[in-house]
């Protein structure tokens, strides 16, 4: 078994990953769990391929959620890779089955971000240029209490950032800086 590159999660997401916009939410999630790190003083390097790797099973597996995170683990391990539980953990539990709910901080963290993302990213697709340098998080705020507005984005599941002791504010402005470093990846 090998220790996981960025390198080598990246060339999973290409292979396992053939959705563009799912490969964006993956780079994505990555930057915001960096950030996150950073901000926590955990290791950004295993907390960013948490979340570059959480969803590389999604497209197998979004008509069985119940293996969702599981499989990811699996194809991780399958191709090669030494997975440290603390990682395999928190990818399981950001699907929040029954059996293996967030507890951790990494867990919480990656359970908060996977929505956050897709608000963030509602937030600048509506906007006349559709570019993250046109909002701030001030805005995205806003659009977080429109009930309507991105109605996927589990706003309970981003407020649950509150649970490690973030406020939604700061969360949301370290998503939205996180994701605008990345802005031309992701293409807004």
């Amino acid at each position: 078994m090998n220790k996981i590159t960025r390198e080598d999660a990246l060339k999973l997401v290409e292979k396992y990953v053939s959705d563009i916009n799912m490969k964006k939410h993956l780079l994505a999630a990555e930057s915001v769990m960096r950030a996150l790190a950073k901000r926590f003083g955990e290791d950004e390097d295993k907390w960013g391929l948490t979340g570059l790797l959480h969803d590389v099973d999604y497209l197998e597996t979004k008509s069985d959620f119940r293996r969702h995170g599981y499989r990811s683990v699996e194809i991780i391990k399958n191709e090669g890779y030494d997975l440290p539980e603390d990682m395999a953990r928190a990818i399981i539990a950001h699907a929040c089955h029954p059996e293996l709910l967030p507890q951790t901080l990494l867990d919480k963290a990656l359970y908060a971000v996977d929505p956050l993302t897709g608000l963030i990213v509602a937030a600048a697709l509506i906007h006349p240029t559709k570019k993250l340098s046109s909002i701030d998080t001030s805005f995205i705020l806003k659009r977080f209490k429109e009930k309507r507005f991105a109605a996927g984005a589990n706003r309970e599941q981003i407020k649950s950032c509150e649970s490690f002791g973030i406020t939604l504010e700061e969360f949301i402005d370290i998503g939205f800086k996180a994701m605008l470093n990345i802005s031309k990846e992701l293409g807004l």
